[in-house]
């Protein structure tokens, strides 16, 4: 089993119909390949977990890079793990823009600001604390398939 994160930077900018578009597409494939995960979406920004067998993390990040709503993209790890951190998920997606503004503004005096939104982390322990911190969060806005 393995884990890839990675973080990339969106040409236009990032709404609710952006998330759903990448997660729709996404949905098929992940049952199939037997993937789950979470996308986190700034404004600017997108940073996805993918986890499940290697080619099929391997082949999926292949498509995300060729993918032309994500530019700049940065591997932030990719390596085994003894288990997965979203048994539950085929994919869940986040909108980081979607938060009050409070939530937002204690989660960027964490973790850092980026293009007016939360700077996403390039650790990949840094990372993993941004999610779980997020997941704490009650009323969470975000999409699942």
């Amino acid at each position: 089993m393995y884990r890839l994160i990675y973080k990339s930077r969106s040409p236009s900018a990032i709404d609710w119909d952006t998330v759903r578009n990448i997660l729709h597409t996404s949905e098929q494939h992940n049952k199939e390949d037997q993937l789950s995960g979470v996308l986190l979406a700034s404004r600017t920004h997108f940073m996805q977990v993918i986890e499940g067998p290697f080619e099929n993390v391997n082949s999926t990040f292949m498509r995300i890079v060729k993918d032309p709503r994500h530019n700049d993209i940065q591997l932030v790890s990719f390596g085994i793990i003894d288990a997965r951190i979203f048994t539950d998920w085929a994919m869940r997606g986040i909108g980081i823009f979607d938060l009050n503004k409070d939530l937002e503004d204690r989660l960027i005096e964490k973790y850092g600001e980026e293009d007016g939104g939360l700077h996403f982390p390039l650790e990949e322990w840094m990372a993993l604390a941004m999610i779980h911190d997020i997941n704490m969060i009650s009323d969470l806005p975000e999409w699942k398939q």
